[in-house]
């Protein structure tokens, strides 16, 4: 327990404790209708909504990996979470946040932290992007006052919705969206220390409940009188039919929760130059998302809005997060009953400006612009996201980012024929492709730059065999370049090596850097070429490479680049000055 609080409490004061004091009841404040609206949203009571943010923030806020970070319900859940209850029901729900909590543990035991960093930003900007639209949508109904109307599981169904039943349009309900909206959008403004969704959600029910009181729903008519009691502590019923059922959605909210939480993490480490622990922060989501249930409470994870309204109003330690959830708590025990008379087209801008603000609408049009493959990911998620699911989004993104990635770097790998030019005075080797009519018909030679992964393995192979004369004897390949090499590349590095063998040459290979040396020890190929035949300098393996040549094909030979044939297979001074220059070939 101790080191639960080392490093983050020491050369605490009374000073701190009032700033922490502050932020957390400004963040409490603000985290009161976003709680409602996300439960609400996510097709369950809005009193769950506040459950999650008294249990979730308190335990996330002690057990996790960032001092600043604020947890809770969050939009990023909403469609995730409306599907599970529309399929499963509320009950499932809480098994499938249990469920979840356990893997986000597992995640962190097992330092899977660091991985949610090799997300592709396109992937993220595209779901988020998606899952925005899906919010924003979805309180259009709330807005106009609609009635009769049923929730589906997918945009286009919900869409369809909308346009069935329009015509139940309700001008009060307009009217108080419409006031809550403009007080949410100038407040910030006139009065920037005042959030703007509470200000927005109290002006707008004032003036409903004194002009038109009874004339537009409100929560109290559509979900029952919100409870001013602490919430029962009860066990969900765990089965193993539910646990069969459920894994698919408990893993769905474990990814989208971590990803969301390290996402505000960093957010919070660029605010305060500090550095988070991910895999702590994990642990502390995990077990947030464990007891949460047991009280009724839904998924949370980290919120980046409220973690940075946490950091801009000074809070110094993680009690700025205890504190923000017991003021929740405080609150729903004394102003519950006027909580339960808030109109629903009050609570509806409030998720649309959320959704707006999540949108991350310039990093999208950027990318957009860009007209890549970058661009084509985004694009591809966005639309998954919004037509299908967040799960089919989040894996085609990240197989087609991995698949252009592939091919990017297979674009990398460059493998050049070259020679060296006696007649070049730096004595240094050409280093473009050679034309046949000077290619020596005994000896090639290879520059390889680039991984040799899977992506580009293939061409490798390609460009070396398809060039490579029947008759010749020695292969000489420059690898100080080659950072590293997978299985596939292996693969096919060793058909080169057996090919060339078959035909009755020898593989000479220069400049191997130490853990491309060790792969290839590993693998076997180091001794499949044969340890003799590695060089650090290319010039010691033209050295070596002369001592192969057949004098016999060298007569009248006119190819061969480093002088006329004849006079290297028959003047001892000839080849003495070529070995000359193969030693004065800068290493590789």
């Amino acid at each position: 327990m101790k080191s639960l609080f080392t490093g983050r409490f020491e050369g605490y004061s009374i000073h701190h404790l009032k700033k922490d004091l502050i932020s957390g009841t400004i963040v409490g404040i603000v985290a009161i209708p976003l709680a409602m609206s996300f439960a609400i949203a996510s097709g369950v009571k809005p009193e769950y909504g506040i459950y999650t943010a008294i249990i979730a923030g308190i335990l996330i806020s002690l057990l996790g990996g960032s001092k600043y970070q604020i947890g809770g319900p969050t939009g990023a859940f909403v469609p995730i979470l409306l599907g599970i209850v529309i399929s499963y029901g509320y009950e499932n729900l809480l098994v499938a946040g249990l469920m979840a909590g356990i893997i986000l543990c597992l995640m962190g035991m097992f330092k899977l932290g660091s991985l949610i960093k090799f997300i592709p930003r396109p992937v993220t900007i595209g779901f988020t992007a998606g899952i925005a639209v899906i919010i924003f949508t979805g309180q259009i109904a709330n807005f106009l006052g609609l009635t009769a109307m049923k929730r589906h599981e997918y945009f286009i169904d919900n869409v369809k919705e909308i346009v069935m039943h329009i015509g139940t349009i309700n001008a009060y309900s307009v009217l108080t969206a419409v006031i809550s909206l403009i007080i949410i959008l100038i407040t910030p403004k006139v009065l920037p220390k005042v959030p703007g969704a509470l200000a927005g959600i109290v002006v707008s029910t004032l003036v409903a409940t004194f002009f038109f009181s009874g004339q537009v729903a409100t929560i109290a008519t559509a979900y029952g009188q919100i409870p001013n009691t602490l919430p029962n502590f009860a066990i969900p019923e765990i089965t193993l039919e539910r646990i069969q059922l459920l894994i698919g959605p408990a893993f769905v909210i474990a990814m989208l929760g971590s990803i969301e939480s390290l996402l505000s993490a960093v957010v919070a480490d660029g605010m305060t130059n500090t550095k988070h622990n991910s895999n702590r922060e994990l642990v502390g989501q995990g077990i947030a998302n464990i007891v949460t249930p047991f009280f009724g409470g839904i998924p949370a994870t980290g919120a980046i809005a409220r973690t940075a309204t946490n950091i801009k109003t000074g809070a110094v330690s993680p009690l700025s997060g205890v504190i923000h959830g017991v003021f929740v708590l405080v609150t729903l025990l004394l102003l519950a009953p006027f909580a339960s008379h808030i109109p629903l087209a009050s609570m509806a801008p409030v998720l649309m400006v959320v959704a707006w603000n999540m949108s991350e609408q310039k990093h999208f049009g950027h990318i957009i612009k860009l007209k890549s493959g970058d661009s084509l990911v985004l694009t591809i998620t966005f639309l998954l996201t919004v037509f299908t699911s967040l799960t089919l989004a989040v894996e085609v993104g990240l197989v087609l980012a991995v698949v252009l990635f592939a091919k990017r770097m297979s674009e990398k790998l460059i493998v050049t024929k070259v020679l060296p030019d006696h007649s070049l005075k730096s004595g240094k080797v050409q280093s473009h492709v050679v034309h046949q009519k000077r290619d020596c018909p005994q000896i090639s030679i290879y520059t390889i730059e680039g991984p040799l992964f899977f992506g580009a393995a293939q061409n490798f192979e390609h460009v070396i065999v398809s060039s490579i004369q029947q008759q010749q004897k020695v292969l000489i390949l420059r690898m100080s370049k080659v950072p590293f090499m997978d299985s596939t590349g292996e693969a096919y590095f060793s058909n080169i090596i057996q090919n060339f063998k078959t035909q009755g040459g020898t593989i000479l290979v220069t400049g191997v850097q130490d853990e491309l040396k060790s792969a290839l020890q590993n693998n076997g190929l180091y001794t499949a070429i044969g340890e003799e035949n590695f060089y650090h300098h290319t010039g010691d393996a033209i050295n070596e490479a002369l001592s192969y040549l057949d004098t016999n094909k060298c007569i009248g030979c006119s190819h061969f680049a480093f002088r006329e044939c004849q006079k290297l297979s028959s003047l001892p001074e000839e080849k003495a000055d070529l070995i000359s220059f193969s030693k004065s070939l800068p290493p590789l």
